[in-house]
């Protein structure tokens, strides 16, 4: 009687290094179409243009992958930006052998489709602008913001995808805000600018300082070198709200615009004046600082339980082997 067949277990196939970067770069082409999604199920026409060279209703111009204008500058932030972080997110929960290649092939597949919107976007600008200086300044500011925002998105991707715990709560810091005004750009898509509820730029007001307080408590302050990130997320959380603020409220003033020393001493006095007790702030620090220590709480109160329900379970058993060992 011959013996029974042994059955090797299955191996896990590791894949190659050429599929991790095609996988990579995949899942970077996809986290960069899911941050310009909000804008693009609008219907993506460009924004009406006041250098534009011909007289047109807002339905009769052309489509455009980016909004370009100053007047969405801190929408091209959370657009771009966003594609970015979500990219160095999902590298981080997949975590893979070769995390390096897979970052940075991540990074590509987001650069070719922000790049390949931003041309097209470009092209179809300067098409329709008219001729003069202040349109070709006003192209060059444009196309210098978006290619800060994309760097801002690669920076927000490399941290996230990293090993540490430390820097992947400092890139939740930079994009709590952007992130959260990417949501409120999936609301207006939605149901349209008319229609967006009251109640959801009030929630949109606290949703940044409760990522930050979550993530903080995730990241923990131990070893001390990681208070410097407590530090850091919370100054982030208290100037970037007040710099997408003065931004847009500068840039939105059509009476100041290409006057730019009035530009310049009015971003400065709404900056203050946000930064300062009137701006705001404050409660919402407080919230992060608050969620994070509460965090923090629950996670040393789960560990010491674990620790003595292990402690527990270890004397257990020491008395049954000394119950077992007596004559």
């Amino acid at each position: 009687m011959s013996p029974p067949e042994q059955t090797l277990p299955l191996q896990p196939t590791k894949r190659t290094p050429a599929a991790d970067a095609g996988l990579g770069w995949l899942l970077g082409i996809m986290a960069g179409l899911l941050g310009l999604a909000p804008w693009l199920i609008t219907g993506a026409q460009l924004p009406l243009q006041n250098s534009w060279g011909s007289q047109v209703l807002p339905e009769q111009m052309p489509v455009s992958l980016l909004p370009l204008s100053q007047y969405e500058l801190t929408t091209l932030v959370a657009l771009l930006s966003s594609g970015g972080a979500m990219a160095g997110l999902a590298v981080r929960i997949w975590q893979p052998a070769r995390r390096r290649l897979v970052a940075w092939c991540t990074a590509s597949g987001v650069l070719a489709v922000q790049f390949s919107a931003a041309v097209q976007s470009f092209t179809v600008l300067d098409d329709g602008l008219t001729d003069g200086t202040l349109a070709r300044v006003y192209f060059a500011g444009l196309l210098a913001g978006v290619i800060a925002c994309i760097a801002a998105g690669v920076v927000a991707l490399l941290l996230l995808a990293a090993r540490s715990r430390a820097l992947v709560a400092l890139g939740a810091g930079l994009m709590a805000v952007p992130f959260t005004s990417w949501a409120g750009e999936w609301v207006v898509g939605l149901v349209g600018q008319t229609n967006v509820p009251a109640a959801v730029p009030t929630v949109a007001r606290w949703i940044p300082a409760l990522i930050v307080g979550c993530a903080l408590a995730w990241c923990g302050l131990r070893p001390a070198r990681q208070a410097v990130v407590w530090l850091a997320d919370l100054a982030l959380l208290w100037v970037v709200p007040a710099l997408f603020i003065s931004v847009g409220y500068v840039l939105g003033t059509r009476a100041i615009t290409g006057d730019l020393q009035e530009m310049l001493l009015m971003s400065r006095q709404i900056l203050a004046a946000t930064l300062g007790p009137a701006g705001g702030a404050l409660p919402t620090v407080l919230l992060a600082l608050a969620t994070a220590l509460a965090g923090l709480g629950l996670r040393s109160a789960g560990a010491r339980r674990r620790a003595g329900s292990g402690a527990g379970a270890e004397a257990g058993a020491d008395a049954d082997k000394g119950a077992g060992d007596t004559p």
